[in-house]
């Protein structure tokens, strides 16, 4: 018992460094695409903050099996070189036994990897898209510089000289064109912005609509006192349509049910919904393939490079292939059960290789013995 919490106390150590590490390295190259919500869209520290944590679900799904491999390797290699493996391996610990700690921080690490794939995932990033949704399109984040002209779509350029903090313009010009048949201008002294239900509107004091009529080339002038302009546009309507990372288990293996959240195809919809259930296996496939090629052969300090090596080569190659039979599955859902097997078969294979190494141990100590 000593021994496996020993061992279990390093691996959990090391692995959280990792994961730390990465990321914190991820969330740094990831976040520079969202600094021109910070510059253009005065977006606050804080709430720029909170946006991009809400990707780091996404971000340990795929940092957990390469840490709880990376970690494995780094402790039994570093006690096979402190002569620790050998010692306990003399001691009459087989090599299935020395596993077992490794083999419980997988497990662990696995099912953590079921929780963030099939709910904390589409959760979090439910929550990141909603938001960075409103940031991009709500008006007072759209327009937050002075004397210069914003445009917000396709259609509407805003223009302002002066902006206060509660909403309040100075010097106000906005052209909408999102009639295409008849452009129209506006003109104001002061304005301020109002957020209601159907979207934002600005209110505008003082000022003239110019109205230029295309067919005709007409242009007609009504000055105001007082005018509201509404900026909804269909850009609401589009967030009803949800991404493929938004959607939950159910949904993505339903794919009928999921027609109208989401712009995928059926097949790839399918093939993320079970790359979500298979991938959280990886984490203990991985380290299995590390625990057999570390401890199926004999304990050598000069062979640990080429073991850690081969390691790294057949891990690469079962990530390679999770992400191969997931485009195979987008082409035809008759290769699914190749999902499974990729995620499977490395660790009866692993386990498979550190049973024999233990049977032929205790065959070796019975043949000792009789001689």
């Amino acid at each position: 018992m000593c021994f496996k919490l020993y061992v279990i106390r390093q691996i959990v150590t090391t692995m959280l460094f990792i994961i730390i590490s990465l990321t914190f390295v991820i969330w740094l190259s990831q976040s520079l695409r969202f600094v021109d919500l910070v510059v253009n869209r005065n977006l606050s520290i804080n709430t720029f903050i909170y946006l991009t944590s809400m990707l780091i679900p996404t971000w340990l799904s795929i940092i957990l099996p390469i840490a709880s491999f990376a970690s494995m390797l780094f402790v039994y290699n570093k006690m096979t070189v402190d002569q620790e493996v050998l010692v306990m391996a003399a001691a009459g610990l087989s090599p299935i036994r020395l596993s077992q700690p490794a083999f419980f921080v997988a497990i662990a690490t696995t099912a953590l990897c079921f929780l963030l794939t099939t709910y904390l995932i589409p959760m979090s990033y439910r929550v990141f898209k909603d938001l960075q949704w409103q940031v991009r399109h709500n008006i007072a984040n759209v327009i937050p510089h002075e004397g210069e002209f914003s445009s917000l779509g396709n259609n509407i350029i805003v223009y302002f000289r002066a902006f206060q903090a509660n909403g309040n313009l100075f010097g106000i010009m906005v052209h909408d064109q999102r009639n295409p048949a008849k452009a129209v201008t506006y003109v104001a002294e002061k304005g301020i912005i109002v957020d209601t239900p159907k979207g934002p509107h600005i209110v505008m004091i003082n000022g003239n609509r110019q109205e230029h009529e295309a067919e005709n080339q007409s242009i007609n002038i009504l000055y105001f006192d007082y005018s509201i302009i509404d900026f909804g546009n269909n850009e609401q309507e589009k967030r009803n349509y949800r991404d493929i990372s938004e959607l939950f288990i159910h949904q993505l293996l339903n794919p009928t049910d999921s027609r109208n959240t989401s712009s995928s195809t059926a097949s790839e919809l399918i093939a993320e919904g079970y790359q979500r259930l298979t991938s959280p296996l990886l984490s203990i496939s991985l380290t299995a393939i590390g625990l057999a090629v570390m401890l199926s052969t004999k304990f050598s300090r000069n062979r640990q490079s080429t073991k850690i090596i081969a390691a790294v080569l057949l891990a690469g190659t079962t990530e390679s292939l999770a992400l191969v039979s997931k485009y195979l599955v987008t082409k035809s859902p008759l290769m699914i059960p190749l999902m499974w097997l990729i995620a499977i078969v490395p660790l009866i294979l692993s386990i498979i290789a550190l049973s024999c190494v233990s049977l032929r141990t205790r065959r070796d100590q019975l043949i000792r013995i009789v001689s």
